[in-house]
């Protein structure tokens, strides 16, 4: 069993400012990824270009009783993409719990990402593969990078500020994200005048998500620093052994917490759930609104463009007010009336989604619920971790966090390719609802939070005041 090693909390001081401006930055840096290439861009530019390639029922690959069409390779490259998630980043986890350079491994995943999506230019109907491998490539570096940035949350913040500055993040991200989706829409939406195909600037708005990506990046973690590794390797042991061992030690650890378990399952349900919303939407509605009326495809790629840039920008406010809604009513409730509000946009996609004008209002819906349920979720499990584990119960956690949803995409690619219908993909997706809301209702999260030896928000504030 690895020793803890003693506590170097004062070499670099917690709710220091500048290192929380620093961390606020990855995630405007990031969301650059999230926004333009998963939820506005990558899913129907590459369906449209894998159809140009094999025909608009062609299978793209066939695995035995495992076929990928043109339609469902986008799911099935996100699966794909979370399956190596699946079994890399919680070893991933444990091995920085005995490193003090989660700061390097951070930037390193942020610029093997932002590469990676860089390359997505060269997306072309005689490229399609590569293009969908070099997503593949980025969401998982894009999923490793989360589990070292979330790790910081613990090091750099108390946790009476843990809901306050979580929250921050994921709205600075949403402005983040927001700033470059506006720029690419205005490239989109006036390719032709400027002398570009509708092809080209989609291209060029892919790149430049990955330099978005890595430029920010860069600088917001320059600000961070380095504590000293909470676990150290015994002698004549390697760090890979020492991490799976690790890593098996972190399961176990998660039998003594039966509380935090569960929130893990009802998150991993709910979710997921969201995440293939946000990554699935662009392609339900360019083929069961725009297809399915006749309307013209560069009018699709110019309305999503301008919904997913509302729902940014909504957002940032939706995640500053469900922070102050969890302080009325507490963090759980707060997520569970997140929740039953995205269960109803669920159900509406599916039986009333009919217009333009009403997809405008189901995005403004989301927009509301959606930091409030991610960024209250990240801060109330970050209370549940016991102190020395926190990069290694984040490996478990980002399963199912931004970018990373594979129960999901694999249900979803499945009936589609089964059925052909994007209807019944999203409204497939409620079991993933209900079943989170359930188990998080079961949860008796103020005995997760003391179980992990950790303190209340206002027994946090009361010790630090």
């Amino acid at each position: 069993m690895a020793d803890l090693v003693p506590s170097t909390a004062s070499e670099h001081p917690v709710n220091d400012r500048r290192e929380i401006a620093g961390w606020r930055l990855y995630d405007w840096a990031n969301s650059g990824f999230t926004t333009t290439v998963i939820a506005a861009l990558f899913g129907p530019f590459l369906a449209a270009l894998a159809k140009e390639a094999v025909g608009d029922e062609g299978t793209v690959l066939s695995l035995g009783f495992y076929k990928i069409t043109a339609e469902s390779l986008y799911p099935d490259a996100v699966s794909l993409s979370v399956l190596l998630q699946f079994l890399f980043l919680p070893l991933l986890g444990a091995l920085a719990d005995y490193t003090n350079i989660k700061k390097q491994l951070l930037m390193f995943f942020c610029l093997l990402g932002a590469a990676a999506t860089t390359v997505l230019f060269i997306a072309t109907p005689a490229t399609y593969l590569f293009a969908a491998l070099a997503f593949v490539v980025a969401n998982l570096s894009f999923g490793a990078s989360i589990v070292f940035y979330n790790a910081f949350l613990n090091e750099i913040t108390t946790e009476d500020m843990r809901d306050k500055v979580s929250s921050q993040g994921f709205a600075f991200g949403y402005i983040g994200g927001g700033v470059l989706l506006a720029i690419n829409l205005a490239l989109v939406t006036f390719a032709e005048k400027i002398g570009l195909t509708t092809a080209m600037a989609v291209r060029i708005s892919l790149a430049s998500a990955g330099l978005w990506w890595g430029i920010f990046g860069y600088f917001g973690i320059k600000r961070l620093k380095n504590r000293a590794a909470s676990r150290k390797v015994p002698e004549g042991q390697h760090y890979l052994t020492v991490s799976m061992r690790e890593l098996w030690t972190t399961f176990r650890e998660l039998k003594r917490l039966p509380q935090t378990l569960r929130f893990l399952i009802a998150y991993l349900l709910y979710n997921d759930g969201i995440q293939t919303v946000i990554g699935m939407s662009a392609v339900f509605l360019s083929n069961e609104l725009f297809k399915a009326k006749g309307l013209p495809e560069d009018d699709s790629q110019s309305f999503l463009l301008g919904l997913v840039l509302m729902i940014q920008f909504v957002a940032f406010g939706g995640a500053l007010g469900f922070e102050r809604i969890s302080r009325k009513v507490g963090t759980k409730t707060a997520i569970l009336i997140s929740l039953f509000i995205w269960t109803g946009v669920i159900v509406y996609a599916y039986a009333l989604l009919d217009s333009v004008l009403q997809a405008w209002f189901m995005g403004a819906a989301i927009a509301l619920v959606l930091g409030g349920s991610q960024s209250l979720s990240r801060a109330l499990f970050s209370r549940m971790i016991p102190h020395g584990r926190e990069a290694g119960f984040y490996g478990i956690y980002e399963i199912s966090e931004r970018g990373t949803s594979w129960i999901g995409p694999f249900i979803f690619a499945r009936v589609v390719a089964e059925t052909g219908s994007y209807r019944q993909a999203i409204l497939s997706l409620i079991v993933l609802f209900v079943g989170g809301i359930v188990i998080l209702f079961l949860t008796n999260t103020t005995k997760a939070i003391h179980d992990a030896g950790n303190q209340l928000p206002e027994e946090a504030a009361a010790t630090h005041s």
